[in-house]
């Protein structure tokens, strides 16, 4: 029996994936149930079509139950918050279904040529900007012209709210170069939304 009720806030992710692993199967339920939206999220980021993404869901968990197995030696996920680590076994699940390996450069615009087009130095209408990036479809189209990498980043740090630190382990990056890719990749959405500003100016 849980020492709390699964589905509470209060039960938190160590405890639930302890009690997973000493065999309690509403513990793993109780977090498929808590993180099957965001991994849900992040994969589709990954992957080509919403049924890639089911499928690496599938997997996804399937390689976290196995990892719990008694005889599997499990437990051992490492540093960071039990989200990264299932953020972690998402992508792989999502890179064995094809997609480009990680690692592939950057493409590489200068800083001044990403600031040009974010708007730096233009006058601007930061209430316009505002009501942008509360518009949900306009900011799902901003997210949708980004490239795999700038929209993965956006997602783990924006959208789910991962430390730096955990991000950086997620994408299996050193944590200054995570820092640069997610400084990049806020600079191309601003810009993205920045056109919205111009077609409508």
């Amino acid at each position: 029996m849980l020492a709390q009720d699964p589905a509470h806030p209060q039960a938190d992710d160590v405890t639930l994936l302890e009690q997973a692993h000493a065999g309690n199967r509403d513990a793993f339920t109780a977090l498929v149930a808590r993180y099957q939206a965001p991994v849900f999220r992040y994969l589709r980021t990954l992957t080509r079509t919403p049924q890639e993404a089911e499928d690496a869901l599938q997997q996804t968990f399937l390689a976290v139950w196995r990892s719990l197995l008694p005889d599997s030696g499990a437990g051992k996920r490492g540093e960071g918050s039990v989200r990264a680590w299932l953020f972690t076994i998402a992508r792989h699940a999502a890179y064995r279904q094809g997609r480009r390996h990680a690692g592939e450069p950057d493409t590489l615009e200068s800083l001044e040529s990403l600031g040009e087009r974010a708007g730096w130095g233009e006058p601007e209408d930061p209430e316009r900007v505002a009501m942008l990036l509360e518009d949900r479809e306009r900011l799902h189209a901003a997210l949708a012209r980004l490239s795999d990498d700038d929209r993965e980043v956006i997602l783990l740090r924006d959208v789910e709210g991962l430390s730096g630190e955990d991000a950086a382990r997620v994408l299996d990056l050193p944590l200054a170069n995570l820092k640069t890719r997610l400084h990049r990749a806020r600079l191309r959405l601003r810009a993205a939304l920045q056109q919205e500003v111009r077609h409508e100016g």
